[in-house]
This record gives C-alpha cells, structure tokens and sequence, in this order.
C-alpha cells in the first residue's frame, strides 16, 4: 500500500471518529459537566480509531491522533464553555496548540511510511500479552494515550472555564516555553533525520541537541504540556495544586516507559550507545560530560 493511500486511510477514519465524538457531544446525553463531556466524546473517537487499527492490523493507525486530538478538544470546549471569541488568554493556548500540533503532526505525516510499517514497540506490546493482545491494544495503545492527552488538556479547560486573572507576565512565560518546545522539537527532528541519511553501521547519535539530551525531542514534548499546565496556572491560580498533573504523567510516561524501551533497543542494535549513555544527560539538557581518554 503506497503512503498517499495510507494517510487517506488514516485521515478517513479520523474523519469518522471525530465524527462519531463531535455526535455525541452536541446531541448527546448532558452530564452536566464539560469536562467529562469532552471525555467521553474523546473516548469515542479513540475506539474508531481502534476499530480501524484491527480491521488493517496496524496500531499505528492511531499515532497522529496525539496531535490531531488537542486543538479540536479546545475549540469544542471553547464553544461550549461561553468563553469570549476574543479572549485575549485562549488565543495565545490556541496559538500554542495550533503550532505545535500542526509541527508534530507534519512531521508524522513525513516520517510515516504507509501502512505496511508499524511503530516497533506496539508488537512487542501485543506480542508479550499472549491472548491478552486485544485488550493491550485497546488499553495500552489506544486508551491510555488519549487519558494521558486529556489530562495533559485539563489546564486548557481551566482557562476555558475558570478564569479569573488577566493575562499577565505569566501567560508570556508560557507561550515562550510553548513556541520554544516546538521549536526544539522541530530541530531535534530535523538532527537526527540529517543523521540518520549519513550514519556509518552502529553508530549512535551524539552531535547537536543529541549532545545536550539523550532525548531532546522528549524533552520538547514535555516542556509543550508544561507550557499548558503554566497557562492554567496564570488563569486560576487556587489550581495551582493539580494544574500539573498532565505535565508531570507526561514526564513519568516517557521516564517510565518510553525511554527505557529506547534505550534498551539502542543498546540492542548500538553497542556504541553506553558511552553516549555514560557522557550524555538522559532527558533534562545540559553540557555533556568529557569523553573519557
């Protein structure tokens, strides 16, 4: 299947997923409470989406739907909440969430091969559940990921709906660290697929931001839900014990999962790869260590 194939397969059943959750939240039932509107419309989406992987046996299906997902989620609960269409605060978070998203999801769409590639770990993932592998694939693949974006969103949610400071200083310092992360993120990429057109067999990454973090583009990542979580901050204040939340599973998610999995494979096909590990920070940048003589 060629790749122009493939992403209209992708970009149709994203058509009729959030669809199916657009349905559901303008006609469906009220609960009372956006947020969970939001989520359950959200959850929806995701199951198309899981109904497509199965039915072309490719999880990947759904990787675009983590930067496709934000900015719909913030112009339903936009519209919804009542919040001015000129807000002054949700203009600078829709700004930052356009960037980005428009940034990720065009770097997806340049790296994805088509459908006859999958994302190597979702295998792994199936493969290690034995008869589990459905449920793994729905939950751990497909419904995990959309609960930790939610929670990422939470903040966004909160300018939306409680608002109660003027944008300030504060805001300013989360779009700088919002436009910086993609910024960052885009660069990071654009290293490391230079690299990876010139690389000799076996050797690993280490020049650039790659000298700086193992991970920079995770770091990136993070520092984008980072960025929400300050804008939620700047608009209630009295939320300042849980506006985080998002941010900091985004962190546990890559420190806990995503990068060991990276790294182990490195190691793996890279034996080179332990001395970048010995002289390169993990996550957080900073100047890295002397080789050793």
């Amino acid at each position: 299947m060629s790749k122009t194939e493939s992403i209209t397969r992708v970009f149709l059943s994203y058509v009729f997923a959030f669809g199916a959750g657009a349905a559901w939240f303008i006609w469906g039932p009220d609960t009372a409470h956006l947020w969970l509107d939001g989520l359950i419309a959200d959850l929806i989406a995701t199951l198309v989406v899981f109904a497509a992987s199965r039915l072309h046996r490719n999880s990947s299906f759904y990787d675009a739907y983590w930067s496709v997902l934000p900015p719909l989620l913030m112009l339903a609960w936009w519209i919804e909440s009542g919040t001015e269409a000129s807000d002054p605060r949700a203009w600078l978070v829709m700004t930052v969430i356009l960037v980005w998203a428009i940034r990720l999801t065009g770097n997806w769409m340049y790296a994805f091969p088509g459908l006859h590639h999958e994302d190597w770990r979702y295998p792994m993932l199936r493969d290690g559940a034995g008869k589990a592998e459905a449920a793994v694939d729905l939950m751990g693949i497909h419904v995990f990921p959309t609960l930790q974006v939610f929670a990422g969103m939470l903040p966004v949610y909160v300018v939306l709906t409680r608002a109660s400071e003027d944008v300030g200083w504060l805001d300013y310092v989360a779009l700088v660290v919002g436009l910086g992360a993609v910024v960052l993120e885009f660069w990071a990429d654009l290293q490391m697929y230079r690299f990876a057109a010139t690389k000799q067999p076996g050797q690993a990454m280490d020049s650039g931001l790659w000298s700086w973090s193992r991970h920079p583009n995770y770091f990136g990542e993070f520092s984008f839900w980072f960025s929400l979580a300050l804008f939620g901050l700047a608009a209630s204040p009295d939320d300042w014990w849980w506006v985080f939340v998002g941010a900091l599973g985004m962190y546990a998610m890559f420190a806990g999962a995503s990068i060991p999995m990276m790294e182990k494979r490195s190691l793996e096909r890279r034996p080179s790869y332990q001395a970048v590990i010995d002289r390169v920070p993990r996550f957080f940048p900073r100047p890295p260590k002397k080789a050793s003589a």
